[in-house]
């Protein structure tokens, strides 16, 4: 079970509850202790949490309106909020970064996502390899820095990551946010130390950042310690959030090291980078929509697939429009995210597998139709368009059907829905 799965189970025990009392509460911190515990949090600050979320609930009441479950919630959500430290808000404007970590944490992959994301938003970046001690570390960040269309710079087989920088520095001249790629180790070293203080001494960064895998949990305090008492650091980046339990574990022991994280890794794609938002990553621990960041992502994904904005939109639904719909959420991730994004964190694995595969093979079908079909899909049913269909995209007959079957259940819902208040605010702001 990972942490937001055992925090939201904790709070629907919780809301069945039909008298909230201390021994409810005390009931619910046990729970959290487990949960918590078990991702990897430490003990000492679990304890802290869960003392001061039963205070809070036993010596105050709900204000008028407010039923007691509601406002335990909230106790609920705004200590973890605090738990987990401050959200960060990334400056738009050129600056030098020099990115620190050991092995196995992401660095190189989050220098070419950190370029990419100031880039996306109107700064020209650049990065520097003086990563000297892994093999095919050059080749690996140059083939980033080009899928992320971001410059490049490095030395191949030199080994003074001070030189690399004297002459990166001159050769990325032009670029507003240049990012330095160092290497790692197994473990703090001195070796590593006197390295990273060369690089520093040259490089004069504005940000200098560790890198962190979020499944080292509690250890991040450690090393952000380590770190910062050795070289200095600025903040923190946490990787892997998508797929580790111990996420949570990280993030609470940077915030008890007084280490701030200004960045999370949320997957493999160089696009799966967000600024820290403690608001946000509570809010999906707890299962809480989370429109505003499903709407950004959108907006992402239309840009990105260069789809018209208007092709999106729910009054022209057809197999053009929808097949449009396809590609950007496509781009969005894994559907498990996106319903996490909806709130709709516990959906079963199977159904969001099942879901998936059929997604695939919507798009494999409607591309073997032709514009007309598309435009109007009430032709596909003339003599032997199904037919050429099932053939021209591998499928079969059944198949097709099966689409144009949950085509028009699909329409008919967005038809009744299309009227309502609420949803036409939605997708005014969806189809941007």
């Amino acid at each position: 079970m990972d942490l937001g799965e055992g925090i939201r189970k904790a709070m629907a025990r919780l809301s069945r509850a039909t008298i909230i009392d201390a021994k409810t509460i005390k009931e619910f911190d046990k729970e959290l202790q487990k949960t918590l515990i078990s991702s990897d949090v430490d003990v000492s600050l679990v304890l802290k949490l869960t003392s001061s979320i039963e205070q809070k609930a036993l010596k105050s009441n709900p204000p008028p309106g407010i039923t007691p479950h509601d406002y335990i919630t909230d106790i609920v959500y705004n200590e973890l909020v605090s738990f987990m430290g401050k959200s960060y808000e990334p400056e738009m404007k050129p600056r030098r970064i020099l990115l620190m970590g050991l092995y196995g944490s992401g660095k190189t992959t989050t220098a070419a996502k950190l370029a990419k994301y100031y880039q996306d938003r109107g700064l020209s970046a650049g990065l520097i390899c003086c990563d000297v001690t892994r093999p095919s570390a050059y080749e690996q960040l140059e083939t980033l820095a080009s899928q992320a269309n971001v410059a490049f710079f490095g030395i191949k087989g030199e080994s003074n990551a001070a030189k690399i920088v004297k002459q990166g520095l001159e050769a990325l001249k032009g670029k507003q946010v240049i990012i330095c790629d160092t290497s790692g180790r197994n473990s703090i070293n001195e070796e590593l130390i006197d390295e990273l203080k060369e690089i520093n001494k040259e490089f004069k960064p504005d940000d200098t950042i560790l890198v962190l895998s979020a499944d080292i949990g509690q250890v991040a305090g450690r090393l952000a310690s380590e770190f910062g008492d050795a070289v200095g650091i600025t903040g923190l980046i946490i990787t892997k959030m998508d797929g580790s339990g111990k996420g949570g574990g990280a993030l609470s022991a940077a915030n008890a090291a007084d280490a701030k994280v200004m960045f999370i890794g949320i997957g493999e794609k160089l696009s799966e980078i967000e600024p820290y938002n403690s608001e946000r990553f509570i809010g999906s621990l707890l299962g809480m929509p989370d429109i505003a960041n499903l709407l950004e992502k959108v907006q992402n994904a239309i840009t990105a697939e260069n789809i018209n904005p208007e092709e999106v939109e729910v009054q022209k639904l057809n197999f053009e429009s929808f097949y449009a719909q396809l590609k950007a959420l496509n781009r969005m991730g894994p559907l498990k995210s996106v319903f996490g994004m909806l709130g709709a964190s516990d959906m079963p694995k199977d159904v969001i597998e099942k879901g998936e595969e059929k997604l695939v093979k919507y798009k494999v079908i409607i591309s073997s139709m032709t514009k007309a079909e598309r435009l109007d899909e009430h032709i596909l049913h003339q003599d032997g368009r199904i037919r050429r269909i099932a053939l021209g995209s591998g499928t079969s007959e059944k198949e097709v059907r099966e689409l144009l079957s949950d085509f028009a259940k699909m329409k008919k819902s967005f038809n009744m829905l299309k009227n309502d208040r609420n949803m036409k605010r939605f997708m005014s702001k969806f189809s941007g």
